[in-house]
């Protein structure tokens, strides 16, 4: 009797959990393309709260026209670079495609100082000069390659357009967060309670609040500044596709890798169509917005925790791998909190090692 009893009741957990389990696929199967928009949503939240309080002040604590007003203003930060930027790209593909279609494209002569260019001066002297003189025999030479390039440049556009829409839907995420700020804060407070000790949970929850504000500062913000004065640059010294450059800078600053990079091959470009003294200048401001992260990282960064780099740059690397652009700043912060979180449980309890005589 009792082995048939602990037969069905078995049974019964079995189908109970098989069911569970279903559920939770299914569920889980329904919010995943929100997952990442998601996480993004809160991280804006944490990152922009203190500035977020102010507008509310400033708009007599009215807490859902604050978040009303925010949202408009982000989403209007957010949509008019983008459109900017995709006018550039947009208007000189257009040019392109008509002069090529009409049999009018030029493309002018290289000047000699191309090849002095370090490593690739010789083969794109050569190059440039081939296409300047015949240039519809160089891309039938090169067709392979550039149909190739073609595919890249077309699924990068389909990947960008995806990724705004991606950050517009977070940004209404965070706004809606924002106006229910401190019933979140309660809830993480109650999850880390739940998963640590009644004592330590509210220290795990400032501790996740402050990396991600310190990351997203410190991180995203200076790579936001770099790209954007680089795009002012780029755009003073009227560079064919700046929005596109603009765009790669800002992937390469969140990867902690330095905007020179892009803007050597830029300065080479305008040292060979402009004039020597404008050259110059923009070679100087080029080095100066290159070398900005020396001095703002410790300003924005040192007001939070202070996460290793490699932490950061790995996070960002394998986030956009992961997820594409916006896994590039999520990861980042993502790993970075992580770290913080796992130092925290590493050192709980320990007493400091004094240093031996």
């Amino acid at each position: 009797m009792h082995s048939n009893e602990f037969t069905k009741n078995t049974i019964e957990a079995a189908i109970r959990l098989g069911l569970l389990l279903l559920l939770s696929i299914y569920c889980f199967n329904i919010i995943k393309p929100f997952i990442m928009p998601v996480i993004w949503g809160v991280i804006i939240t944490v990152a922009v709260y203190p500035v977020f309080k102010k507008l509310k002040s400033a708009l007599g604590n009215r807490n859902k026209l604050a978040s009303i007003v925010y949202t408009l203003l982000t989403l209007a930060l957010l949509i008019t670079p983008t459109v900017m930027i995709s006018n550039s790209v947009i208007d000189t593909s257009s040019i392109i495609s008509e002069q090529y279609a009409a049999g009018t494209l030029e493309i002018p002569p290289p000047s000699d100082k191309v090849k002095d260019w370090p490593l690739i001066g010789e083969k794109t002297h050569a190059l440039w000069s081939q296409a300047s003189d015949n240039l519809q025999a160089t891309l039938l030479k090169y067709g392979a390659e550039t149909k190739k390039v073609g595919k890249t440049i077309i699924s990068g556009a389909a990947s960008a357009a995806g990724t705004i829409l991606q950050f517009i839907l977070s940004i209404i995420i965070s706004g809606v967060l924002l106006a229910n700020a401190e019933g979140g804060y309660r809830i993480v407070i109650k999850i880390f309670n739940r998963l640590t000790n009644m004592e330590t949970g509210k220290e795990y929850a400032d501790l996740s609040k402050a990396t991600i504000r310190s990351v997203a500062q410190g991180v995203l913000g200076v790579a936001i500044i770099q790209a954007t004065l680089s795009a002012l640059g780029m755009m003073v010294m009227d560079v064919p596709a700046w929005g596109l450059w603009t765009m790669v800078i800002l992937v390469l600053a969140i990867a902690q890798l330095p905007p020179i990079i892009v803007l050597s091959f830029v300065c080479a470009y305008v040292f060979s169509v402009a004039e020597t003294t404008p050259a110059v200048i923009f070679l100087i401001y080029s080095i100066i917005v290159s070398a900005s992260d020396g001095f703002l990282k410790p300003l924005f960064l040192g007001r939070g925790m202070s996460t290793p780099m490699l932490v950061i740059l790995l996070g960002a690397i394998g986030g956009m791998m992961m997820s594409g652009i916006i896994g590039l700043f999520v990861g980042a912060i993502i790993l970075a909190l992580g770290y913080e979180l796992f130092i925290k449980w590493l050192n709980e309890g320990e007493e400091p090692v004094q240093a031996p005589d």
